[in-house]
């Protein structure tokens, strides 16, 4: 026994050394490339572009960076601690230089030094959010310009840097400053609706609410469907699902329970937010999603058939059946939903928020403006 107990030991080190050695070895060969890059692109000729244009491309980067300062030393830094950090950089010494650059490229972000002669930083700043709202534009600035740097802002820049930075500094600012760029075009994707099928599967995207065919759906976003025995089973839509996030706690009745239609059937909390779920049909409670209860953060990854809540036997189905929607009107009503939905996101994406108070933000709005009302 302590053979093999030994065994395993030895088998689990080596297969850690064995990683460790290729995690090493990669992250050598892609420093060995990026130095190459640095090397080869800093010889190649630009100047038919921008005369003081310098490129460096790496493979697979991580964003793509233009940046703009009078000062050689500055973007010598830029390009080499950039690059080493699996980004793609053009650099150029002038701001006219870089506005002819960005009506040729697409680049995630435009890096632009505060005091430069004939366009200075801010200049730059409003020239590119006027041609091209879609670059994130970086302020470079000295202590005593900081002032300076955070009026740019008022104009459309994302933030600023200041000079002089350690090389773990710029590539720390820069990782974060792509973190929050790609949080915001996420946020303006427009979400879709899924009709889903037995050829069509689930999404996982936040971006698409998944809508089972065949399957009734009620005002307050709980799905309903019909058993074969003609009991009715409970969940919540892959709307909430989605929006909300993660689920804290769950509480649902007590089974033999009897409950009228729009007395409460079960509730969601997230954080300080607590969503209550009223009942679309009357009737007795049969069965609960007692998993649920152990496990609420379950609900948001499971697959729709396994993310219901309870089940009714109901008491005036025929009669209450009319208000649940199916098919073409349950569609045309998400559709609606998330055109309300959209409507929180653009007004509070206007505060400026950082993410994850932004994020909070959307979820409060949403409970208030579709449940608490």
């Amino acid at each position: 026994m302590l053979i093999v107990v030994l065994t395993i030991v030895v088998f689990i080190i080596v297969d850690l050394a064995l990683r460790l050695l290729m995690k090493r070895i990669q992250e050598a060969k892609i420093r060995k490339e990026r130095e190459m890059a640095l090397n080869v692109g800093l010889k190649l000729d630009y100047t038919d572009e921008a005369k003081s244009l310098k490129r460096v491309e790496v493979k697979n980067p991580k964003a793509k960076i233009l940046a703009v300062d009078d000062e050689k030393i500055i973007l010598d830094s830029f390009r080499k601690i950039l690059v080493f950090g699996g980004y793609s950089i053009d650099t150029v010494e002038t701001g006219k230089e870089a506005l002819g650059l960005i009506k040729k490229y697409d680049y995630d972000f435009v890096f632009t030094d505060l005091k430069m002669p004939e366009l200075d930083g801010v200049d730059v700043t409003k020239a590119v959010k006027h041609l091209r709202p879609d670059i994130d534009v970086i302020v470079i600035t000295g202590y005593a310009a900081i002032e300076t740097a955070v009026e740019t802002m008022k104009f459309g820049a994302m933030d600023y840097v200041q000079k002089p930075f350690t090389e773990d500094e710029l590539i720390e600012f820069v990782n974060k400053s792509l973190i929050k760029r790609q949080d915001k075009i996420e946020r303006q994707m427009k979400p879709d609706v899924r009709l889903i099928t037995s050829s069509i599967k689930e999404s996982d995207s936040k971006h698409e609410f998944n809508v089972p065919a065949g399957i009734f759906v009620a005002n307050n976003h709980i799905w309903v469907n019909i058993e074969m025995n003609g009991t009715t089973r409970f969940g919540v839509d892959d709307f909430v699902r989605k929006i909300i996030g993660k689920i804290d706690e769950v509480m649902l009745p007590e089974v033999n329970q009897k409950v009228k239609k729009g007395e409460l059937l079960f509730s969601l909390r997230h954080n300080t937010s607590t969503i209550h779920f009223t009942s679309p049909i009357s009737g007795k409670i049969s069965l609960l999603n007692t998993e649920h209860v152990e496990h609420p953060e379950w609900i948001v990854i499971k697959p729709f058939e396994l993310s219901w809540m309870c089940c009714i036997e109901p008491s005036n189905l025929s009669d209450e059946l009319h208000s649940l929607k199916i098919g073409d009107g349950a569609i045309s009503w998400y559709k609606e939903e998330i055109e309300k939905y959209n409507e929180i996101v653009t007004r509070i994406q206007k505060e400026n928020l950082e993410t994850k108070s932004f994020n909070e933000k959307i979820i409060d709005e949403f409970c208030k403006t579709f449940f608490n009302k």
